[in-house]
């Protein structure tokens, strides 16, 4: 079969052609204009032939504070993370996000999408620091829906009653330990395990691909 007459990837299909790609950020604050962006996690989901949506590969990158950034102590406390620790290998906000940013986008190619879509556990901060980052950096090639999102908090509020990450992840079976948490890498993982257990639960249980619509004027 030539490259013109395959078919498309099963997760084209599924997403409206959005490529779905989970996304954590730890931060020196909660105001995404003036607070640091100091690590965020991407990642990258892929579908089996058979409709079932999995974890692929995690890019994660260390971010140097920008410059004029706040740093609020509470935050710092919360995450663990010292940003002048020389051991963290930080690198600017231009360079960080590139490097996470290509890997999405050659994701997007070849899952036969045209945009990813950021899912996250309260997906819109991660969206808010991640755009603003990219505004500061000029970068122009954001791989990810300008609004669009999928927010787990919401969706395990649905599907187990509870919109914290680490209820959630335990009400689906999913080993939690809040040791780790706070960790970029480690939340996007945990959360990607969630929104994949989701969907796949839907599809199980019949709620995709949907029923036919009836056609009323038979």
């Amino acid at each position: 079969m030539t490259d013109e007459n395959k078919e498309p990837h099963p997760m084209s299909r599924r997403f409206r052609g959005f490529l779905p790609v989970v996304v954590d950020v730890e931060t020196g604050g909660f105001n995404p204009e003036r607070d640091a962006l100091l690590e965020i996690a991407a990642v990258i989901l892929t579908m089996d032939e058979d409709g079932w949506l999995k974890r692929a590969e995690t890019h994660v990158e260390q971010i140097e504070p920008f410059e004029g950034a706040n740093l609020e102590q509470s935050a710092l406390d919360f995450t663990g993370i010292d940003p002048w620790n020389p051991e963290r290998e930080a690198v600017p906000e231009r360079e960080g996000l590139s490097e996470i940013f290509s890997p999405i986008r050659k994701a997007v190619k070849a899952h036969d999408c045209k945009r990813a879509v950021l899912v996250g556990h309260n997906a819109t901060f991660d969206h808010n620091f991640v755009f603003a980052a990219a505004m500061r950096a000029d970068i122009r090639r954001n791989p990810f829906h300008p609004f669009s999102t999928f927010d787990t908090a919401t969706l395990a509020g649905l599907a187990y009653g509870h919109t914290v990450l680490a209820q959630a992840c335990k009400l689906a079976g999913i080993p939690f330990n809040n040791k780790e948490a706070h960790s970029a890498a480690y939340d996007a993982e945990k959360t990607a395990d969630l929104f994949c257990g989701i969907v796949n639960r839907w599809r199980e249980i019949g709620g995709f691909p949907p029923p036919p619509v009836p056609d009323i004027t038979e």
